[in-house]
This record gives structure tokens, C-alpha cells and sequence, in this order.
């Protein structure tokens, strides 16, 4: 199993409106058939000292294997969401891991 897990810091001038159509558009990428797990979130209210909750979104999905996971980074629907929302990332820090 690859876990992909994506953390996204969007810009401070990114309004309340682009964050709901930026959730949106993460939460078609659920529809790719590799995707065997799927979690949108935002940082939890834990309050500790090795907890970063600096991030405004995380991604996490689990293929099965490295070809689901190429399938997934050049699906339509992936390509889609990156094309159009890109613009508002000031950071992305991804950790894949198996």
C-alpha cells in the first residue's frame, strides 16, 4: 500500500468563497477509482508542541501500489483540480510513504 499524504498552505489573501471551491474540488478527487482511502481535512484543535496546525488543508489518500498511484497523479480529475487551483497554493508539502 503507497499512503499519499498532501499538505496544502494556501495563500493569506485566498478568500473564505476560493477555500470552499478549493475543498470542492479536493473532494472530486475521491472519484478516482485507485483512491482506496480518502480524507479531506483541516487542522485538528490539538494543541501540542509537535502538532503543526499551520497547514489550511490535508489530502490523504492509500493505493494499493505504485500504479495506482501514477494512475491517480495523472488522472483527469487530479490534473483538473491542479490546473485551476494551483494559483492559490503558497505551500505544498507532500509524504508519500509505503
Amino acid at each position: 500500500m503507497i499512503s499519499h499524504h498532501v499538505l496544502f498552505w494556501l495563500k493569506a489573501d485566498t478568500t473564505a468563497d476560493q477555500k470552499i471551491a478549493f475543498r470542492k474540488s479536493l473532494e472530486t478527487l475521491k472519484d478516482i477509482e485507485v483512491a482506496k482511502f480518502f480524507h479531506v481535512g483541516t487542522p485538528a484543535p490539538i494543541e501540542r508542541a509537535v502538532v503543526d496546525t499551520s497547514y489550511t488543508f490535508s489530502l490523504l489518500l492509500a493505493f494499493d501500489d505504485m500504479d495506482g498511484h501514477n494512475v491517480y497523479q495523472n488522472h483527469a480529475l487530479h490534473q483538473a483540480f491542479l490546473e485551476e487551483f494551483r494559483v492559490f497554493f503558497e505551500r505544498v508539502v507532500i509524504y508519500d510513504a509505503e
